[in-house]
């Protein structure tokens, strides 16, 4: 058995619960061994907030330096708005700190190519929480598609409807370029657009319309409408909101020559031409509706375990920061194409992990 890690948590918002929790659930793997917070005494409360066993041994870190300086500590989970990354990575790196990092990486994508040249530089392990790609669904369609016999890539479907209350945009920045980078695309439905290029490959041209709908007061967008072709000659339609109310398990529809497969939530259905149909897995709660947290913490513990076996040097990682730099590159394009109205081509793009 390799030796049990031990983590920092960066950061204690909203996304901190399902940290926790996956914690709770990896104790023979990783453990955690304290957090930060933007100020110590906000840390504090967190930890007494928490109704976790492991809670009670938490300690407090003052700063980027104390965690640097802990020779205990194999990794850092980095969960703060995008807009705090750079300052607190910087120091981490410079330490040779490995960091396990929420998505999406930054604002822009030029600024997301910044973190990941920086961890490149030191060569650090730069981990981004995609937590979609570990989904047992998507890893059982990947192994049928390795078998061959769907054929070429037709036309694909992507629909993110989701609800958030005005009370979710109300809090500070939210929903704001200069905190979180966009709107809907870069916080919500950027898990779903990077689990569907795990199977499209890249996409060559978009034409996309985002706006803001009159259910939200907020800076970016809250609804989004979109043409896609992908580098394979596939065409593709992306709808994502977080104004359809009450809110919907986001879904992804591939159609092959000899199949259409059907992702929904954690559940596979496979419709093959030849009148079979083969279903995997069960639908589950995904934090569509009002209650973002609404949904397990088994795909964040499947992404800190595979962060743990790859600092052991036992598998790749099951989402770098350059293999994240593709889905940041498709929604600066969708923002741009919306922005100025027309087409917009991307350039020849890698799915590196």
């Amino acid at each position: 058995m390799p030796a049990i890690k031990q983590a920092v948590l960066i950061g204690c918002g909203m996304v901190s619960s399902a940290y926790m929790d996956a914690f709770s659930h990896l104790e023979d793997r990783v453990r955690l061994k304290g957090v930060m917070a933007s100020t110590p005494g906000s840390a504090q409360a967190f930890i007494d907030r928490q109704t976790e066993p492991l809670a009670s041994d938490l300690n407090v870190y003052q700063n980027t330096a104390a965690i640097a300086g802990d020779d205990e500590v194999d990794f850092v989970i980095l969960a703060t708005p995008p807009n705090a990354r750079l300052d607190i990575c910087r120091p981490l790196a410079e330490a040779g700190m490995p960091v396990l990092m929420e998505k999406p990486v930054e604002r822009t994508a030029q600024a997301a190519r910044q973190l990941v040249d920086l961890f490149a530089e030191h060569h650090l392990p730069l981990g981004i929480v995609l937590q979609h790609r570990a989904r047992a669904s998507a890893q059982k369609l990947a192994n049928l598609l390795a078998g061959g016999g769907a054929g070429a890539l037709r036309s694909v479907e992507i629909t993110v409807p989701w609800w958030r209350p005005q009370s979710y945009y109300d809090v500070d920045g939210r929903g704001s370029y200069d905190r979180d980078g966009g709107g809907v695309l870069i916080s919500q439905a950027i898990h779903t657009l990077d689990l569907a290029l795990q199977f499209t490959g890249p996409v060559s041209s978009v034409q996309a319309l985002c706006r803001t709908t009159g259910h939200h007061h907020m800076e970016a967008e809250d609804f989004v409408s979109v043409g896609l072709v992908f580098g394979n000659g596939a065409v593709g339609h992306l709808f994502a909101s977080t104004a359809s109310f009450p809110g919907r398990s986001e879904d992804i529809w591939l159609h092959y020559q000899n199949l259409s497969a059907h992702l929904l939530s954690d559940r596979l259905v496979v419709h093959w031409q030849s009148g079979q149909t083969e279903e995997f897995g069960t639908s589950s709660a995904t934090g569509a509706g009002a209650d973002p947290m609404a949904f397990s913490s088994a795909w964040h513990q499947a992404v800190i375990t595979n962060f743990c076996d790859h600092l052991d040097d036992a598998e790749p990682l099951l989402a770098s920061g350059t293999s994240a730099l593709a889905i940041h590159d498709l929604i600066e394009a969708l923002e741009t194409s919306s922005r100025n109205q027309q087409l917009v081509a991307l350039p020849a793009l890698s799915l590196r992990r």
